[in-house]
């Protein structure tokens, strides 16, 4: 009998019940910090931890590159992105994903939802003028004209009918078996053979089943072609995906990475909300990304003046009922706009001071007076930040005890922001919320009483924050030291890169991501996902992480090809030695009693390989 099973599950439920490293103490922004044990790492645990926390987890050859550098100068790397190369492999990969250069407007038009689709076919809107575009455009059209003539979808032709079983006539007879009785593999080996003009033909006549089939197994160019032909919306998530995938694996700008993924999440909009679909990649590409490392006033006000973030929590819709302009603008069956107060809330609860941060229900309803007229142009149509005087409400206001004059315009947001920055509150919570992702659920408050001085002292200067945090002792210590649980996006990156697999597409492990709980860039709540360990300890899950581990070395996630036996020197047999070779090169070197009894006396380096990646020894970092 394989036991084998049964000692995953096992293993990977110790994680529920063993006991938590010394820094995980419940979590309080009050109370006293249990104990946090200050011994100091050793120089070799320093390199991993570094790479740990820093990283989406180290590939083979990582720790010995860190240690040659020196670990301050490797950081003071990370540190300034813009000085490394970056990694000629993850360019390549990015390439084809277009959407991702693309502004808002010109993706409404690349990808268009179905009433802009409607648009075209009624004549109320014109086709592109890119001739490729344009001949898309004709045939979703010519789509939903033939719906709405029918008054639903149009039912499958018969066997041996229909344009795609035209198409097929065409083909030699080894290739019409292909098609028809072929696994998917095949199939999609034979479209990537065919010329680009008949690969097109096959893409635009395959039935709904065929194309259902194959999406997941195909390679981004043609899993792209397939979702642009028929549903062309979903080409724009897709891209995001595909690309903060690749770049987590692959990126050699790796602190950037993580911060980037950090502050989305601390900003977070929810992709599936309405025209958000179309705003998110400008979002995180140029309101987010850029400003990472730099002064957070500038982070804080490109999330505020961004499309994304507007129609997210529904400020664009924002105005003085009293205005002029809301009763002028208003219908005659529409109802009386009004304040909205979801922004205000969030930007003081969760952006800024934190819900502990000293304001008030009346500061919220001040905030939001003051952000009235902050709205978009036309934001189904992929529009830019529009301010609107006329529903802005141009009365006095009062924010946490500083008074915005009366008469002020778009200003009185920007005045607000800057009040909120400077407030002493912000520059605790914003320190303690980068303690808690780099050092520990509950940080100890010394340190976080340190980044708190820098974050005021420059200005909320970002980078010196990240430096304070990164020279402190506590952050090289043995109650930092693997001490956070991984999301799931942490895991299934750190995962792919321990193994150095060769990844040329990640629907399958965005699709993993969805099975373990974090679909990206669709948390509906404005928390985000969280960076508390807790958050991603259950059975459920943790039995969930195994199996993927156990999928991705036994090269069963389509687009992701691993060599697990150059991990055990080139064996394709393991015995108890490159059972600890394999160990080391997944762990560099840690690893507890229960995963060295659940890899003894194992003799496939795969599922050694799985059983290491989904024990609770790789979980934390």
């Amino acid at each position: 009998m394989d036991n084998k099973p049964l000692l995953a599950a096992a293993l990977a439920l110790t994680i529920v019940v063993a006991p938590a490293p010394a820094s995980r103490e419940k979590k309080s922004e009050t109370g006293p910090a249990a104990k946090f044990s200050l011994k100091k790492l050793s120089k070799e645990k320093k390199v991993a931890h570094a790479l740990r926390r820093l990283t989406f987890g180290p590939r083979p050859g990582d720790i010995e590159r860190v240690r040659a550098t020196g670990v301050d100068k490797w950081i003071d790397q990370q540190l300034h992105p813009e000085r490394i190369a970056e990694n000629p492999t993850l360019e390549a990969r990015l390439k084809p994903l277009a959407s991702l250069a693309m502004t808002s407007a010109q993706i409404v038009e690349s990808y268009p939802p179905p009433q802009v689709i409607r648009a075209m076919a009624e004549g109320r809107q014109p086709l592109p003028a890119d001739p490729e575009q344009r001949r898309i455009m004709e045939r979703l059209a010519e789509r939903f004209k033939r719906q709405q003539t029918q008054g639903q979808p149009p039912q499958p032709p018969a066997p041996g009918q229909g344009p795609f079983a035209e198409f097929a006539k065409r083909l030699e007879p080894d290739q019409m078996r292909v098609l028809r009785n072929g696994t998917p593999e095949e199939k999609l080996q034979l479209i990537a053979s065919l010329p680009e003009t008949k690969r097109n033909e096959l893409i635009e006549t395959m039935p709904p089943n065929f194309r259902r089939d194959l999406l997941e197994n195909s390679p981004t160019e043609i899993r792209r072609k397939m979702l642009q032909e028929f549903q062309p919306q979903q080409v724009v998530a897709h891209d995001l995906v595909e690309g903060k995938l690749t770049r987590a694996i692959y990126s050699n700008r790796q602190l950037q990475e993580v911060l980037t993924d950090f502050w989305y999440n601390h900003f977070n909009v929810y992709i599936d909300k309405g025209a958000d679909r179309y705003l998110v990649t400008a979002y995180e590409r140029d309101a987010i990304r850029p400003h990472v490392m730099g002064k957070f006033k500038d982070l804080l006000r490109a999330t505020a003046e961004h499309p994304a973030m507007l129609f997210y929590l529904d400020n664009w819709q924002s105005v003085d009922p009293e205005s002029f302009g809301a009763a002028a603008f208003r219908g005659p069956r529409q109802p009386r706009r009004g304040l909205n107060e979801n922004y205000a809330r969030e930007l003081l609860e969760l952006h800024t001071l934190g819900v502990d941060g000293g304001y008030t229900q009346k500061d919220v309803m001040e905030v939001a007076r003051c952000f009235t007229g902050w709205s978009i142009q036309n934001p189904q149509r992929g529009g830019d930040f529009l301010y609107n005087d006329r529903v802005h409400d141009k009365r006095e206001k009062t924010v946490l005890g500083v008074k915005v004059p009366a008469g002020g315009g778009k200003e009185d947001g920007l005045q607000v922001l800057d009040i909120v920055v400077r407030h002493p509150s912000t520059a605790r919570y914003i320190s303690r919320r980068l303690a808690e992702r780099f050092v520990a659920d509950n940080p100890p408050a010394a340190l976080v009483e340190r980044m708190t001085k820098t974050f005021a002292s420059t200005e909320g200067d970002l980078r010196a924050v990240l430096k304070t945090m990164l020279a402190s002792k506590e952050f090289w210590t043995e109650g930092a030291y693997r001490a956070k649980m991984k999301s799931p996006l942490e895991m299934v990156a750190s995962s792919v890169r321990a193994v150095d697999a060769d990844v040329s597409f990640t629907a399958a492990l965005g699709a993993k991501l969805q099975e373990l709980g974090q679909p990206l860039y669709r948390k509906a709540e404005p928390t985000g996902y969280s960076n508390a360990s807790e958050e991603w300890v259950n059975s459920t899950a943790l039995l969930a992480r195994m199996n993927f581990a156990q999928a991705l070395t036994s090269n069963k996630l389509p687009g992701v090809k691993v060599d697990v036996g150059r991990l055990a020197g080139n064996g394709s047999k393991a015995g108890s030695g490159a059972s600890q070779q394999i160990a080391r090169s997944l762990l560099q070197g840690d690893l507890t009693k229960p995963t060295q009894a659940a890899i003894a006396g194992g003799s496939d380096p795969r599922q050694i390989a799985g059983l290491i990646l989904g024990s609770p020894d790789f979980q934390r970092r």
